[in-house]
């Protein structure tokens, strides 16, 4: 048995089974991917895959068992490359970042460029995506470290930390009536059109929820994944924007005429906090860690490195 059956079995399974899509990631043919898959169950003497015909159709029940051992040995031939760059060449490298649309634009700017002067010879690779498939860039080793605010807590092949809070705002014209009230109720915003983020992005789950508690129905007019889009609209009198504060910092609280101006709304939806995750067991090079202080100077070192090791699981911001 090699590491290349072991590829071709998992690509396999990550691939739901398609094998024509497993050989287009492996750049090699779909005989080939099916030949070692073979090879690998004879050597075994299980089959790994239940088969109608040439197609696989289901995953067995000791092929299971396979998968998670094919899985810790791929995850340490994957350390074992990041240790040898490590120590053979310590202050360069590349990092991939998986990380949502919001992260990328409004929060990852500035430690991606301290990290930048401080390695200058480290490479980076920004992958973007909804909170889910940030989770599965990590369970697949795109990525080795992943920033958003949904989904990447609920992974158990995933260690998260949260690295700060964020308050959702409302995003509106200075001569709109709400902008002069002094305090937002959810009802109305229900009364208005309302412009927002799609509902697996940047916190929407808690928008819903707290019209759903309350027994109300919003006016969702638009939905986008970019802040930017949102405001867009807003300019345009579609409605008012439900965005991350982080997204209008140079909006003001107060304003004349059309100008747009910006209302918190922590009251209301509460706060949302955005995590740093790693998959379990990776080895984390040095200017992994430094760019995870960088994000949040709470995530030190030592409690990333305790983490990783399974002695800490979390802690309050």
């Amino acid at each position: 048995m090699n590491l290349h059956q072991f590829r071709f079995v998992q690509e396999a399974a990550r691939h739901n089974l398609n094998l024509t899509e497993a050989a287009k990631a492996l750049h090699t043919s779909q005989p080939g991917v099916s030949k070692a898959i073979i090879e690998l169950e004879e050597e075994l003497g299980i089959d790994i895959f239940a088969r109608h015909g040439k197609r696989l159709k289901r995953i067995t029940e000791p092929g299971q068992q396979v998968l998670k051992s094919i899985e810790l040995i791929m995850r340490e031939v994957g350390n074992l490359k990041r240790i040898g760059e490590q120590y053979s060449a310590q202050d360069s490298g590349t990092l991939s970042i998986a990380t949502t649309h919001t992260q990328a634009r409004y929060v990852l700017p500035e430690p991606v460029a301290k990290l930048r002067a401080a390695w200058p010879k480290v490479n980076l690779s920004l992958h973007q995506g909804n909170p889910d498939q940030v989770a599965r860039m990590l369970i697949d080793e795109i990525a080795e470290i992943g920033i958003a605010t949904e989904s990447l807590a609920n992974y158990d092949e995933l260690v998260t930390l949260p690295c700060y809070e964020w308050e959702h705002v409302l995003v509106l014209p200075a001569n709109h009536p709400l902008a002069a009230k002094e305090r937002l109720s959810l009802e109305d915003l229900a009364s208005e059109p309302l412009i927002t983020y799609h509902p697996t992005f940047t916190g929407r789950t808690r928008i819903d929820q707290a019209f759903a508690q309350r027994k109300l129905e919003p006016r969702i007019v638009l939905e986008a994944i970019d802040s930017d889009v949102i405001t867009t609209y807003v300019k345009l009198g579609m409605g008012l924007g439900l965005v991350a504060e982080m997204a209008v910092r140079n909006l003001p609280a107060q304003g004349t005429g059309d100008e747009l101006v910006v209302r918190p709304l922590g009251t209301l939806f509460g706060k949302n906090v955005t995590r740093v995750a790693f998959k379990k067991g990776a080895y984390l090079r040095n200017f992994v860690y430094e760019f995870a202080q960088l994000l949040s100077d709470r995530l030190q070192r030592d409690l990333v490195a305790r983490v990783m090791r399974g002695e800490h699981t979390d802690y309050e911001l």
